[in-house]
Formats: structure tokens, C-alpha cells, sequence
């Protein structure tokens, strides 16, 4: 059996009890593993306890810092490094034995994972889904998530959604893929991508009224590829019709076909997606984030009681 490295995994958590046990199998090689759980209802905790992860209770207060940055600045980690994994991921083995070597290397203090995205059983190998890079491991005193100021926006839950980390010190970018793939259902896909679209309409708003992004990754299309994808952002924020650009771009653009009906499916849902975030920013800026605004004068305004048969027309 391979030795136990010196890498503390961070794993946010609620009520995950179809996808953990799988990503604690995948993650016994790390020397600790810490489950940040938000109250959760099902058996995660349990689950958690029985492969021998510290379980760490999380309340949100409505404010900065949510949970991955939180967990970043109080837990007591024992090891330098930490490996940042959601519970529909997973860490291969041939993974750990890059990690093995790659943290003995003093030029870098963090590295970018690609993830394997796989959806009804279909590795999403096109539609510029692959590669994606998403930094995870990294020297835990040098890495903080950037703030987009979002935190406020209610119903996108307590936990990063797709904010980036801010390292100090040079970041490289390892080989073998870390794999994503939920055993939940389509429910919870589509539920959380509801909640995920509340999020990217006020990112959305954020960009089209230029706001300060100091504190963020940046914006650079001569960055690093986080940073170009950024870049497009503000581009892409400013077009029109995105939900039917979002289906060309992933299904015949980015050869999404070539997925097969998984490929088409997903290209819908995203052109969905992009649709929701769509309507959510327009009542962001239309309502305030409400469904309908009352004036004052119309709620106060007192019924007339009908007199006995008198015709309403």
C-alpha cells in the first residue's frame, strides 16, 4: 500500500451521501481529509466518519467569507499543501504519484488540475469542456479564493461557486486528469445550475457596470488560461442572443456532436442555462432581483366594495 503524503484534503459538503464515498476512496492517500458540512440531512456525516475525515460544521452568516475560504483561513491543517476536491470528484492514482512529486518541487507553490467532466455516462471530451483547469493544489497560506462580491445574492448557497484562487508565487499545471462525475440525477444538476445562474447573473451585472475587480484573478487574454477565460467573459457579457450562441458554440463550434447524445443534451441545458442567467440579470436590473415591484400607492390603495348587484364589467 502507498505511504500516506503530506497533503491535507478539503472537501465542502451538504448532504453529498451519493457521491462521498466514492471521493474519500479516491483521497486515502492524503494524509488528512476535512469535511466542511453545512448541516447536513442525509448520512454525509456518517459517511464521512466511517473513512476516518474530520468533519467540520460550517454556518454561513450571509457575508464574506464563504465556505472554501473560511475553511482556508480556521482549520488547523498539519501539512503545507492542500488539495482542494468537490464531492462529484476524483483523485486517480496516477494523480497522487504526479502530486507525490510535484509538491517536492520548491519553483512552484500551486498547480492547476484538469478535470475529466462526465455527464449520463459520457466523457464531455468537446464543446470546450475539456481541458479544464482549475487550481486545487496549492500551499495553503499562499492561496485564498478571489471575492466577486456575490455573497449577498440569496439562493446560491454558502460555498464558492466558480470563483478562482489568487496565489502568491507560480503555479504549474500537472498531467492526469482528476475526474468529475455526480451519481446524483438530472434534478440535482438542473437544481443546481438554477442556483449556480443567480450567481452568473450578478457576475454578469458586475461586469457590464465595470466593477472593481481588484481582489479577483483579473482579466488578461495574455494570461494564464483562467485569466483569458475571464477576458472572454467580459466580451461574451456584452452579445446578444448567448442562449442560441451558447448551443452553437458547444454543440457544432466546439464539435459537441461528436458526444453523442450526451453531447446534445448538455448543449441544450447549457443554452438553458445561459437563458435563465439571461432573465435573472434582466430582473436584477429591471426589479432589483424581485419577480414584480408594487408601488406604493397601488398596494395601499383601499377596494371599493361592490354594491349588491352591480355589474362588474
Amino acid at each position: 500500500m502507498p505511504s500516506k503524503l503530506p497533503v491535507s484534503v478539503l472537501i465542502p459538503a451538504k448532504n453529498e451521501q451519493a457521491n462521498l464515498p466514492a471521493c474519500l476512496a479516491s483521497v486515502t492517500r492524503a494524509d488528512e481529509v476535512f469535511i466542511v458540512d453545512s448541516q447536513s440531512s442525509d448520512k454525509s456525516v456518517e459517511i464521512a466518519q466511517s473513512y476516518g475525515a474530520n468533519v467540520v460544521q460550517f454556518y454561513f452568516n450571509g457575508r464574506w467569507p464563504k465556505k472554501k475560504n473560511w475553511s482556508l483561513e480556521n482549520l488547523p491543517f498539519r501539512n503545507e499543501w492542500v488539495l482542494i476536491v468537490d464531492c462529484d470528484e476524483r483523485i486517480t492514482p496516477e494523480l497522487w504519484d504526479e502530486i507525490a512529486q510535484a509538491i517536492q518541487n520548491p519553483e512552484y507553490n500551486g498547480y492547476y488540475l484538469n478535470r475529466r467532466v462526465f455527464f449520463l455516462g459520457t466523457w464531455i471530451r468537446h464543446g470546450g469542456k475539456y481541458p479544464d483547469w482549475n487550481l486545487r493544489l496549492f500551499k495553503h497560506k499562499q492561496g485564498r479564493y478571489e471575492n466577486l462580491n456575490t455573497e449577498e445574492i440569496p439562493n446560491t448557497g454558502d460555498n464558492e461557486v466558480h470563483e478562482h484562487v489568487i496565489l502568491d508565487g507560480k503555479a504549474g499545471y500537472l498531467k492526469n486528469d482528476m475526474i468529475h462525475e455526480d451519481f446524483r440525477d438530472l434534478y440535482h444538476w438542473i437544481e443546481r445550475h438554477n442556483r449556480y445562474s443567480n450567481w452568473e447573473a450578478r457576475v454578469y451585472l458586475n461586469l457590464l457596470t465595470d466593477k472593481d475587480d481588484s481582489g479577483t484573478i483579473g482579466a488578461n487574454l495574455f494570461g494564464d488560461a483562467v485569466q483569458r477565460k475571464r477576458f472572454l467573459k467580459k466580451v461574451w457579457v456584452r452579445l446578444p442572443f448567448k442562449p442560441f450562441l451558447r448551443f452553437v458554440l458547444f454543440y457544432i463550434i466546439g464539435r459537441g456532436f461528436l458526444d453523442g447524445r450526451a453531447g446534445y443534451i448538455y448543449a441544450r441545458l447549457l443554452s438553458q442555462y445561459e437563458y435563465q442567467i439571461g432573465v435573472k440579470l434582466y430582473e436584477l436590473r429591471k426589479y432589483g432581483g424581485q419577480l414584480n415591484t408594487t408601488s406604493t400607492s397601488v398596494a395601499e390603495k383601499p377596494s371599493v366594495p361592490q354594491e349588491v348587484g352591480q355589474t362588474v364589467l
